[in-house]
């Protein structure tokens, strides 16, 4: 019982998680190319610019992101929640260096990937409890 039970919060926690990577890739980076993803890109200065075209970065980024919410769906897999969680804290600290008016917006990246970064933690540890351990009520 206790060993479904985790499966259960580690689906969850999975397909929430790769919903956020899947909205944030497709919406703003791929379908309508956000003003804000793209002075997110400006901010890192010209020679950023100058390697590759910032809404050719977006959409890579983007795409980049549906890859990996459909990683997340396989659930055989635990390294995707590493890489989820390693990319979320990398963009957190790049948002934070680069363009920290926006950790002020409401819906910010800080709420958003620290929410993310929580899902990565749930479906981890429903994933790696041992079988047969149960938990105290």
């Amino acid at each position: 019982m206790a060993e479904l039970r985790l499966r259960q919060i580690a689906l969850v926690a999975r397909l929430a998680l790769a919903l956020v990577f899947l909205w944030h890739g497709l919406v703003p980076k791929i379908l309508w190319l956000s003003v804000d993803e793209l002075a997110m890109i400006a901010a890192h200065g010209p020679a950023v610019q100058a390697l590759v075209p910032p809404a050719t970065l977006a959409q890579f980024a983007g795409w980049a992101e549906v890859c990996l919410a459909l990683l997340l769906v396989i659930r055989r897999w635990r390294w995707p929640l590493l890489l989820a969680g390693s990319v979320l804290l990398v963009l957190l600290v790049d948002v934070a260096l680069f363009s920290p008016h926006l950790l002020l917006q409401a819906f910010n990246p800080l709420s958003t990937n620290l929410a993310a970064l929580a899902l990565c933690w749930v479906a981890w540890r429903a994933e790696s409890a041992p079988a047969g351990e149960t938990q105290p009520h």
